[in-house]
């Protein structure tokens, strides 16, 4: 299957933009990406060492570790490997032991139900919100079979309790949609988009249990999509009106399939607010075409879209597979023109947010500090209510800790995504996002220097106030 051309949503069968709204999209309307800098905040700064004075000692140091280690290529480039072979050479519990109080604390909330609670009160106390993440995802080869998809819904279900039974306002989680259907369908209905487009209305229907046959897809692909749909739909059911439900993408070669059925899940259950959300990576150079697609579905299904702004993490990935496929890359060619990508889907949606802030909303979830910047500037020229929950940031729980606690200081609100389970279940989530993020993890230079400020002044406190008492 790894050969198929991959389609774009464009094949979804949606009318052009231009037929759904047409003057929402001018581009007169939209602001220049550089003309918005003269109306931020002269405060907010992320070069201030105090946004860590709410950290413990034992958080400095640790978060001092793990960012030193993360700094040497060699070692973020093969942390599966090194990560195995320490498993291996330490057995379950040794390994268990030493990453518990290092990188699975810096990067993961705990495992049972108090540990969680712990983390989020601590989050919650430091202005933080929490989005939580199940870390489950499949990619092509992992399938596991129904029993195993309806155990993952379980732990989809619970995530839905925790983030409503321990959050504060507006809570979030997100979703991985290969945690309950399988990669391979999703690809095959990527696949046959430009053949067979798919009716929102028909996914809806086969949501609710009606018998709806899809074209292109064989009886057992029938009865696994149905199957599927109605363990998205019992997660929607659940998180209704209480938790907000961030989808992930993942690969090209499966994105369609995951927006199409995502977009469904916003057809019923978006109608009043955008209780489901897509997201949207920057990197692609048709990104911005895809962004305004699903806002031309909103528009002709009637449904309020919420958009998790990323830039992507897949990239070495994505250029491999087109260079093997002899397809064009799909990811903007310097990091200037995925800048350029994300700034300008962000500015489509703040404008469209300061229209009608309770259709359409945002999390920047970005650990770019000039982007978090030009939100900030474009919600004060927008007149955005910071405070309304249509826009808010998004950063990795144990990352860019000065930038979410600078925003959360200033009244913004930020989530952290944080993934919760035990060493083993989490352990594949770590690898993958350490090789996606790499690029960050090597470039953490500036958090880390200003970790060392925060640190030596606590040290000379510390020697000031002993040298009083003497």
């Amino acid at each position: 299957m790894s050969t198929l051309i991959r389609p774009s949503l464009h094949h979804l069968s949606v009318p052009l933009l231009r037929r759904a709204a047409p003057k929402v999209f001018n581009s007169e309307h939209l602001p220049a990406l550089h003309s918005c800098m003269s109306s931020l905040p002269p405060d907010l700064k992320f070069e201030d060492p105090s946004a860590f004075s709410v950290k413990s000692f034992r958080e400095l140091m640790r978060a001092l570790g793990v960012f030193q280690l993360c700094s040497f290529p060699v070692l973020v480039n093969n942390c599966g490997k090194l990560l195995s072979a320490a498993r291996s050479i330490l057995g379950k519990q040794g390994f268990s032991l030493i990453m518990r109080p290092s990188i699975y604390a810096q990067f993961v909330a705990g495992e049972s139900e108090g540990e969680i609670a712990v983390a989020m009160e601590k989050m919650r106390s430091l202005g933080l919100r929490t989005m939580l993440a199940v870390p489950i995802e499949e990619d092509l080869g992992e399938s596991t079979g129904e029993h195993r998809y309806d155990e993952n819904l379980e732990a989809m279900l619970q995530c839905v309790y925790l983030s409503h039974s321990k959050a504060c306002a507006y809570p979030k989680m997100q979703l991985k949609i290969t945690a309950l259907l399988s990669p391979e369908l999703c690809v095959k209905i990527t696949s046959n988009l430009p053949e067979y487009p798919f009716d929102l209305a028909e996914l809806v229907k086969a949501m609710d249990g009606e018998p709806v046959r899809f074209p292109g897809l064989t009886e057992e692909e029938n009865a696994h999509f149905h199957c599927g749909l109605r363990r998205l739909n019992k997660v929607g059911e659940a998180s209704f009106s209480k938790v907000r439900v961030l989808v992930d993408a993942e690969y090209t070669y499966m994105n369609p399939a995951l927006s199409l059925v995502t977009m469904a899940m916003m057809k019923k259950f978006n109608q009043k607010e955008p209780w489901v959300w897509n997201t949207f990576q920057c990197y692609l150079k048709e990104s911005r075409s895809l962004l305004l697609d699903a806002i031309s579905q909103s528009v002709k299904h009637s449904f309020c879209l919420g958009v998790k702004l990323v830039r992507g993490a897949y990239m070495d990935k994505e250029r491999k597979l087109a260079k093997g496929e002899g397809r064009p890359d799909p990811i903007h060619q310097s990091w200037e023109d995925t800048n350029a990508s994300y700034n300008g889907s962000m500015d489509i949606m703040l404008n469209m947010i300061s229209q009608n802030p309770q259709r359409y909303q945002i999390i920047v979830a970005t650990h770019n500090e000039e982007s978090v910047r030009h939100a900030v500037s474009q919600m004060v020229k927008l007149r955005i209510d910071k405070h309304a929950g249509s826009v808010c940031f998004g950063q990795l729980l144990g990352m860019c800790d000065h930038v979410s606690l600078t925003l959360a200081q200033h009244g913004y609100s930020v989530y952290k995504s944080v993934p919760y389970g035990s060493v083993d279940d989490t352990l594949p989530y770590l690898v993958r996002r350490a090789q996606e993020n790499r690029t960050v993890l090597q470039g953490i230079r500036k958090e880390r220097d200003l970790l060392r400020q925060e640190l030596r002044r606590r040290l000379k406190e510390g020697l000031r106030l002993r040298r009083q008492v003497v």
